[in-house]
């Protein structure tokens, strides 16, 4: 029996634009309009602006919402404020990850939850198995849509349409397009600078057409699931199910600035402050080709002498090094460092690597 995928509120949008489409999630994504590369650079270089929507939406409310939050996930609530959102984690007991996210803060007794579509049903079950009397949970996956315009001229686009832009990284406003509410935030998931912007799921096509010809004006596009995916392999930025998965920590994934590791309690706290004393059996590393050949995830590494240290978790060719690259968790008994060559096992071909610390290209968002 094939799949039932749910369609995004955009999705004639997307066939009116010529997207090609494939599943993700359970949904139906745009992967690409006019190609990946070109989108990719759009975004580099000017602005590109990609439909979310599919990411999961829930609110926490009720006194002491913030609280029991933060009890909850991983990373500290304590440092940040109402207006401002935070990355953080959803653990179980043994440390691994059912799926990271963005906490936005509304007040003590609100939180806006925006975690990945896959798991969006996962999240939510985990808050309400532990939500004291008073606390409610509720999932609005398709109550809101998310439009994420990135690029060192999405600034631009959003002040041409009366959107605020001024707010640090990682804050928000609530504001209004046209006398449409939409929640503006500096977040995003292609290390440019840029916006991921929250309309309700009626009004997603509003937002999107009055924004779209400020991006194509100004050399930008919009851009799919293909693109998106470049550039965040580029950041090194993990992805559910590949970096983050409930047998990969954010210990071994080198997330661990996103814990609070002060904090007196979390899900999984002393299962990962063990591993992270300890030191982890296996770390996340880059890998850059040096040999031609693309890479893909789930490829065995292997060191100068041929002994298989790892496995790709991630791979790509990258557009802005015009090579292949690739997140992968190595043995931490291989004792790799920055530089180390190593090979990449592609159908019992060798391909010549070096290993890096991402990000591949330069962070632009703050």
């Amino acid at each position: 029996m094939s799949e039932t995928l749910i369609e995004g509120p955009l999705n004639a949008v997307h066939v009116e634009l010529g997207a090609a489409f494939a599943p993700f999630g359970g949904w139906s994504m745009p992967v690409k309009y006019a190609g990946t590369v070109g989108e990719h650079t759009a975004v580099r270089e000017a602005v590109g602006i990609f439909d979310v929507s599919h990411l999961g939406k829930a609110t926490v409310a009720g006194p002491g919402a913030k609280d029991f939050v933060n009890r909850v996930l991983t990373a500290d609530l304590g440092k940040i404020h109402p207006g401002k959102a935070q990355y953080t984690l959803c653990t179980n007991e043994s440390g691994g990850v059912i799926d990271d996210l963005i906490v936005y803060y509304v007040s003590d007794d609100e939180l806006f939850l925006v975690p990945n579509a896959a798991n969006t049903a996962a999240v939510v079950a985990h808050l309400v198995a532990r939500a004291p009397e008073g606390i409610t949970v509720t999932d609005q996956h398709r109550d809101y849509a998310v439009l994420a315009v990135q690029g060192p001229k999405s600034a631009e686009v959003l002040a041409a349409v009366g959107l605020p832009t001024e707010m640090e990284y990682m804050a928000y406003e609530d504001a209004s397009l046209n006398g449409t509410p939409v929640r503006v935030c500096r977040t995003g998931y292609t290390g440019e600078h840029g916006y991921e912007l929250i309309p309700a799921w009626g009004d997603a096509e509003t937002v999107f057409r009055a924004l779209l010809p400020e991006i194509t004006s100004r050399g930008g596009q919009p851009a799919g699931l293909g693109a998106r995916d470049t550039l965040r392999t580029e950041m090194g930025y993990p992805l559910h199910g590949h970096e983050l998965t409930v047998d990969i920590t954010p210990v071994q994934a080198r997330a661990g600035w996103a814990v609070g590791w002060k904090k007196p309690e979390f899900v999984g706290r002393e299962a990962l402050l063990a591993e992270k004393e300890a030191g982890p059996a296996r770390k996340l590393w880059g890998l850059r080709a040096t040999g031609k050949g693309v890479l893909r995830a789930d490829l065995t590494v292997l060191s100068a002498d041929g002994a298989p240290i790892g496995t790709t978790t991630s791979g790509t060719f990258s557009p802005s090094l015009k090579t292949g690259i690739a997140l992968a968790l190595i043995d931490s008994a291989a004792g790799v460092e920055k530089g180390t060559p190593v090979s990449v096992d592609v159908r019992g071909r060798a391909i010549e690597c070096e290993v890096v610390l991402p990000p591949f290209v330069e962070a632009n968002t703050k």
